[in-house]
């Protein structure tokens, strides 16, 4: 499931945020890269040790930690946390599937990589090219979204970032480990939980059928949930 999340971050937050990072040291990206990655990735970021990257990124996790509709498709049991990554000059990272786990680097969270998440800081006018694709059994789709969006995909998909040939392309990236693994089941849940809500608008909280979707929606989370 690719989904499209819009205002992760208000316009406030998101200026905040860029006037931050800015201030934070930028060194080579392949610091977080596996071995595959490290051979197609060219690119900058701020070092995950790095006490501004930390405090943005604390940023981002209460932001997403907030929004219903992240919640909703992801089912987060743990949510990686988030880095920064910069592209300029020809920059670009060819295709590739992120690893399966990742640790942070002191060690205090590892997680299996079931979602990945890109959240766009810049706006698609500021730079030229970095279009984000990617691709499952439908096709590649090219994903550019206004800054303060998100897009969340499964981290099992090919995916690249194309070079950068104007401008500068900012984002922050990070991983969930779901409570759902796989992702048809998350899907799954997910239509669900929509449409239990859409129900609910038209016919109240507490009718009968939406009392029994809700309950149905709620056994599949528990057979399927991994704590």
């Amino acid at each position: 499931m690719l989904l499209h999340v819009p205002d992760v971050l208000t316009k406030a937050q998101l200026a905040d945020l860029r006037r931050l990072i800015d201030t934070a040291p930028w060194s080579d990206g392949n610091a977080t890269s596996g071995h595959q990655s490290a051979l197609a990735k060219k690119n900058l970021q701020i070092p995950e040790a790095d006490p501004i990257g930390q405090a943005a990124s604390r940023i981002i996790a209460e932001a997403v930690a907030r929004n219903p509709l992240f919640i909703s498709a992801a089912l987060p049991h743990t949510v990686f946390p988030p880095l920064f990554s910069r592209y300029v000059g020809g920059e670009a990272f060819a295709m590739h599937v992120d690893n399966g786990v990742r640790q942070s680097g002191d060690g205090r969270v590892r997680i299996r990589t079931d979602l990945s998440a890109t959240l766009f800081l810049a706006e698609p006018e500021e730079y030229e090219g970095g279009e984000l694709v990617v691709e499952d059994t439908y096709g590649a789709h090219e994903v550019k979204l206004p800054a303060g969006d998100l897009i969340l995909y499964p981290s099992s998909s090919l995916h690249e970032v194309r070079p950068v040939t104007e401008g500068r392309r900012e984002v922050s990236f990070f991983w969930i480990q779901s409570l759902v693994r796989e992702d048809a089941r998350r899907a799954l849940l997910f239509d669900m939980d929509l449409a239990i809500q859409r129900l609910a608008q038209s016919v109240g909280q507490g009718d009968a059928g939406i009392v029994a979707l809700t309950g149905g929606y709620h056994n599949l989370l528990r057979m399927w949930a991994e704590l």
